[in-house]
């Protein structure tokens, strides 16, 4: 029996939000004249707030606006390093290491399955001690460059359900069998937590708490 804990990012290991300090840290490496546009940012999110633009176009356009269309790869793996490393010393809640440290410890698969993009959550998750990343991708274009389009699903969501469910195929990992420990801070990943076997309430929302609790699931805060 494969035994994994699956982690969520985003205010679950990380006190706040990485997406858009990460399109700050990068805009203002690659073109600082490019922070102009984030009243622009305000009011595509505004659209999204209505329902005009879906979250995975949401992130589409703000890379588009902040980064450009395209970006070489390896100035883009670059700032993801440098980012990772920012992250790693000022984002990360204390106990989060502890506790990833406990599963290793215990002989479980550490995979992270964030809604941010593959390029600088590979590197945070390497510096973590994680195993494997689930995470959003990008489409490449003729000459390798990183464009400001998700490839294939956005990683959030029902969306991350069926990443992590690939995942599993591919490393021949049964949900059915196998035992999953997931951490979340977020009712939006009641999907994933739904074919966890051990679910982690983890710093979770006013709402994940109250499910956490009807439920008889673990609650942890690491604020």
């Amino acid at each position: 029996m494969t035994r994994i804990a699956l982690y969520d990012l985003d205010r679950t290991i990380t006190r706040r939000p990485t997406y858009l300090p990460f399109l700050l840290h990068a805009a203002w490496r690659l073109d600082k004249k490019r922070l102009l546009f984030l009243p622009v940012l305000v009011i595509v999110s505004i659209g999204y707030v209505f329902g005009l633009v879906s979250r995975a176009r949401l992130k589409e356009v703000n890379q588009h606006l902040l980064l450009g269309h395209a970006i070489p790869a390896a100035r883009l793996v670059e700032i993801g390093e440098s980012f990772a490393d920012k992250t790693l010393h000022e984002n990360i809640h204390a106990q989060a290491f502890a506790t990833i440290a406990a599963d290793k410890a215990e002989g479980r698969r550490l995979a992270m399955a964030s809604a941010s993009y593959s390029f600088y959550v590979v590197p945070l998750a390497r510096r973590l001690g994680f195993d494997d990343v689930i995470a959003t991708g990008s489409m490449r274009g003729e000459d390798g460059e990183i464009l400001a389009r998700i490839d294939g699903e956005n990683c959030y969501s029902t969306g991350k359900l069926g990443l992590i469910r690939a995942w599993m195929e591919q490393q021949q990992i049964d949900p059915e069998q196998d035992d999953i420990r997931f951490y979340s801070d977020s009712e939006s990943d009641m999907p994933v937590f739904e074919i966890a076997h051990e679910p982690v309430a983890t710093n979770p929302t006013s709402k994940l708490r109250k499910i956490a609790e009807k439920a008889g699931w673990r609650v942890i805060a690491w604020g």
